[in-house]
């Protein structure tokens, strides 16, 4: 199936990953990308994102009340203008997870998809991760990145330990048992000063 993508769309962020290209972090167009996005959520490797039999219409309007909102944001994320992953932002005082765990002002959520893999590439997790956290940390109010993928999202837990993501407590949220895991602005730097 060839979606369109436009990748003509102003870039949030960018960065290179050598050696595979050029990333570009754009704002999701829930009009445009609804069947691209579809596509990755209601397979079942996405059953942690919670689609999974939703159809593309509702999709769609879900992402159309995220992109109503001032607080919740939906990204799509490029390499060499092919899609890679669903990047998502929140701010976390704003929403249920706060009701969980001390937040603050400064912290920032994120969820990620991940696009099925069409090519193998090695260690893509890890620097992918490290650009979106570059990119959340290009707002200077921020100090800590929230995460809090399903605490039986095997995959999601994995990534979090091999990359610089410490846990916290595993929490009861409204639609699932949750891990939580932070990354403060420190302590990234300190990962990426090794």
């Amino acid at each position: 199936m060839n979606i369109p993508i436009h990748t003509a769309r102003r870039p949030r962020y960018e960065e290179t990953l050598e050696p595979w290209g050029a990333l570009k972090i754009i704002d999701l167009d829930p009009d445009v990308d609804a069947a691209l996005i579809h596509g990755w959520v209601s397979q079942e490797r996405a059953r942690f994102w919670g689609m999974l039999g939703k159809p593309v219409e509702e999709v769609r309007d879900i992402y159309r009340f995220v992109d109503s909102l001032d607080t919740h944001h939906a990204f799509l994320v490029l390499l060499d203008g092919a899609p890679v992953a669903l990047l998502q932002t929140y701010e976390p005082l704003q929403d249920p997870v706060s009701e969980v765990y001390a937040a603050r002002a400064e912290d920032i959520g994120m969820h990620l998809l991940l696009a099925p893999a069409t090519q193998p590439r090695p260690n893509f997790t890890p620097r992918l991760a490290g650009a979106l956290i570059n990119f959340m940390f290009t707002d200077s109010a921020i100090d800590r990145i929230v995460v809090e993928p399903d605490a039986r999202n095997a995959k999601a837990l994995q990534r979090l330990k091999t990359t610089c993501f410490e846990l916290g407590p595993v929490v009861q949220l409204p639609e699932k048992e949750a891990q939580l895991a932070f990354v403060t602005r420190a302590r990234y730097a300190k990962s990426q000063a090794r």
